[in-house]
């Protein structure tokens, strides 16, 4: 089964767990890696965003890259269009 954050396939399929083939599973741990999956997809597009913001309003790949403490040149890898 498939992650899709967008309409939660693998959550909605830990409801219908079949208590005789997996009696002892708690999905708290596995809905807990799925939160923190949903919450670094999310930080992720929230860096690209403050990158892109940065870079329109001027700001150089050097003040980025030590922004992110990395170079300029992997900032720039990373990021740069």
């Amino acid at each position: 089964m498939a992650f899709d954050p967008v309409h939660g396939t693998v959550a909605d399929g830990l409801d219908t767990l079949d208590p005789l083939t997996a009696p002892s599973q708690d999905a708290a741990p596995f809905r807990r890696i799925l939160t923190a999956r949903e919450e670094l997809a999310h930080a992720e597009q929230e860096l690209r965003d403050s990158v892109t913001a940065a870079r329109e309003a001027g700001v150089s790949w050097t003040v980025i890259g030590a922004a992110l403490d990395t170079t300029r040149q992997a900032a720039q890898q990373r990021f740069g269009r």
